[in-house]
């Protein structure tokens, strides 16, 4: 079997690293040190329509088959981290509404989130809740049959400074249910997270809900299918994100080797004549291309509506994350002391790529995930 992009998937893959690579790139560093992404880059991905990469046409979208997807996030996370978890949250509200919002909802809001006048969030994660999400405390109660009342905390939000619209994953009578959240609802505030480790500028976020009243069309699904069905359908779009994003931070760290080690000189002679040196390179290469099939093959399973598509989507994160880490651990060792300087961005790197084993469900929740699956299927 010959696995090979179509001439339009590699014609869009060379556009989305020429606008990466020349517009946020060179700038990435800076933001990372400033903590924030200037709205106005934002609007330039907008214009672009890459924030509707995976909504339908009818919605406004560019519906783009998911390994042209998977490719624009792929230049995304060679750019920056940061940038991609944005991506990433805004394609997973946009995902979860198109499967599980109701009519009204999607016609009104799909075309807003496809051409950036909305920002959306996902909001899963709490101060007390990480990977136990079945057992959230945020708290959605029925005031009257047109109305719910929401309190509590949501935590780490990437994107969460800026976006306007949130989905919030709650507890409704004793349920996973999930709402729209609007940021300018009364009682609904916004605090910034600051002095992460990696994606310093994802611009992340604790949402505090006080008595925040919204009404019964917010409502996504039916209540109880907040985890299930709503969050489960966002999840995979970004476990399937991050994979593609964590292809683009190894790439990124194999270049930056490359080039380092052609030009830097120890004991009369250019790292990359050494051994050990050839050795963490060619770890990188195989790594990368290995990671790289298993995405193409999940978009592959995804364009055919594959059921498999939603396990491979697991384990293309688990072994893509897995890559970019060590990639990026072995391009620090190549660049030694400069490794450790943020005047290299391989610093940054770093930092970003042990995030990526976190989001979107830890490494470990993956293993966890694929052994039941091995199991199932023995």
């Amino acid at each position: 079997m010959k696995m090979e992009l179509t001439s339009q998937q590699a014609e869009k893959k060379e556009e989305f690293e020429t606008f990466f690579e020349e517009n946020f790139a060179p700038v990435a560093g800076q933001y990372d040190r400033e903590e924030w992404i200037p709205k106005t880059k934002i609007e330039e991905i907008a214009a672009r329509g890459y924030l509707g990469a995976n909504i339908d046409k009818k919605n406004g979208g560019r519906g783009w088959d998911s390994i042209t997807t998977g490719l624009l996030f792929e230049s995304v996370g060679m750019a920056s981290c940061s940038l991609l978890s944005i991506l990433t949250v805004h394609g997973m509200v946009g995902q979860a509404l198109q499967k599980w919002g109701d009519t009204e909802q999607q016609s009104f809001l799909l075309p807003k989130l496809a051409d950036g006048s909305i920002l959306g969030a996902f909001a899963l994660s709490e101060p007390n809740i990480g990977s136990d999400a079945k057992n959230i405390e945020t708290v959605a109660s029925q005031s009257n049959d047109k109305t719910f009342v929401l309190n509590g905390k949501k935590k780490w939000i990437s994107f969460g400074q800026m976006a306007d619209l949130f989905i919030i994953i709650t507890q409704c009578e004793g349920k996973p249910t999930a709402f729209l959240v609007e940021k300018e609802r009364p009682g609904f505030a916004i605090k910034p997270i600051k002095g992460m480790s990696g994606f310093k500028s994802a611009m992340l976020a604790e949402l505090n809900l006080i008595n925040v009243e919204i009404p019964e069309s917010n409502l996504i699904g039916r209540i109880g299918s907040g985890f299930t069905h709503v969050a489960g359908t966002a999840l995979d779009f970004g476990r399937y994100s991050i994979a593609w994003g964590a292809i683009g931070l190894a790439q990124a760290c194999m270049e930056a080797s490359l080039n380092y080690s052609s030009s830097r000189k120890q004991g009369g002679r250019y790292l990359k004549d050494h051994q050990l040196i050839q050795e963490m390179v060619a770890e990188m290469i195989t790594g990368i291309k290995a990671a790289r099939l298993l995405c193409l093959e999940t978009g592959y399973l995804k364009d055919t509506g594959d059921p498999d598509s939603i396990m491979n989507a697991a384990m293309a994160k688990y072994f893509a994350s897995q890559i970019s880490f060590r990639s990026a651990k072995d391009a620090v060792q190549i660049h030694g002391a400069n490794g450790c300087c943020e005047d290299y961005p391989v610093a940054r790197y770093l930092r970003d790529a042990k995030i990526i084993e976190i989001i979107e469900g830890s490494n470990q929740i993956q293993q966890t995930i694929i052994a039941k699956y091995g199991y199932q299927g023995y």
